[in-house]
């Protein structure tokens, strides 16, 4: 039987002694210039010459942080946006990641209800059923939209269920305008995001692990640590992802208003500020232009900020 989510991620956070996850976000005009200059010279019509880009990129840096980090959030918007080719290779780095040891979630924010939901969650989380690709495994987890109800979660807690997946729901985003929606007032007091909080952790509370976790957890921003903490208390088996660290504007001390007492219960993401560090001054000098030892040094300093404000 497949281990359950929670416990698998938990014990993947313990053994890398670091909550940090980093998030694969590329941008092609971002990239350093060595992988980016033949895609731009090529024009922005050739699509294959920026897949190409994004994939040695992207392959490159699951290989230095691997060593480093229990997980990767992958986007599957910035392959998408190459069609079919950047799907092919999005498909690619979740089975390279896989091999690499790291839990891998997909950042997909699916939200849909009946037949729909049912195949998105087939398409985008569960392990394919065909003969042709035995060999080939979906994502650990998917992040997801909860604002049209249970209905829009359930086909994926089924795939979750049988499979030893997990879900990240959407609760309180980190983007600035999350606020006219999901910080409105209820006519009991509560904000629409604290009664999405409660009821995903109702929807999650029979699918906990040995860890006490479930395997439903929240997508809940660093930006607001006030509403973490509001939200820790309300959520006591659920797992955050928390988004908008770093660059973004969190900072590690809000972070860790994520946690609970022992140090538990959360995971951050940090983006930008990782996959892009050699575009950073900080980095520049003691990575020797090394666009991938840049990586590993802003990978390792931003472990060492987490444990300082986390402890342990």
């Amino acid at each position: 039987m497949t281990e359950h989510f929670a416990d698998r991620l938990m014990t993947a956070v313990k053994s890398k002694k670091t909550p940090l996850l980093v998030g694969l976000d590329p941008v092609l005009e971002s990239l350093p210039e060595a992988l980016r200059q033949p895609a731009i010279s090529a024009g922005i019509t050739d699509m294959q010459a920026g897949v190409d880009a994004l994939f040695d990129f992207s392959l490159k840096v699951l290989h230095v942080v691997a060593p480093l980090v229990p997980a990767v959030k992958i986007n599957s918007a910035f392959f998408e946006a190459y069609h079919s080719e950047g799907i092919e290779i999005y498909e690619s780095l979740i089975q390279e990641a896989h091999a690499l040891g790291l839990v891998v979630i997909a950042d997909v924010k699916r939200g849909d209800i009946g037949n729909t939901a049912q195949y998105y969650a087939q398409g985008c989380l569960a392990n394919p059923a065909y003969d042709s690709m035995l060999d080939h495994v979906g994502p650990d987890a998917v992040t997801v939209n909860p604002y049209m109800g249970l209905d829009a979660l359930s086909p994926f807690l089924k795939v979750a269920r049988e499979q030893g997946k997990g879900l990240f729901a959407l609760v309180r985003t980190s983007n600035p305008s999350a606020a006219v929606l999901q910080d409105a007032k209820l006519e009991d007091g509560r904000t629409v995001y604290q009664l999405v909080g409660e009821l995903v952790n109702q929807w999650g509370a029979a699918d906990c692990g040995k860890s006490g976790y479930s395997s439903l957890g929240a997508v809940v921003g660093a930006t607001n640590p006030q509403q973490l903490t509001d939200l820790r208390q309300r959520m006591p088996n659920t797992i955050f992802l928390v988004p908008g660290f770093g660059a973004q504007g969190g900072s590690a001390a809000d972070a860790a208003k994520a946690f609970k007492s022992d140090g538990t219960g959360a995971i951050i993401n940090s983006s930008r500020g990782i996959i892009f560090a050699y575009k950073d001054p900080k980095w520049a000098g003691p990575s020797g232009g090394d666009w991938q030892k840049a990586i590993e040094l802003a990978t390792l300093d931003t472990i060492a900020t987490l444990r300082t404000a986390i402890g342990g």
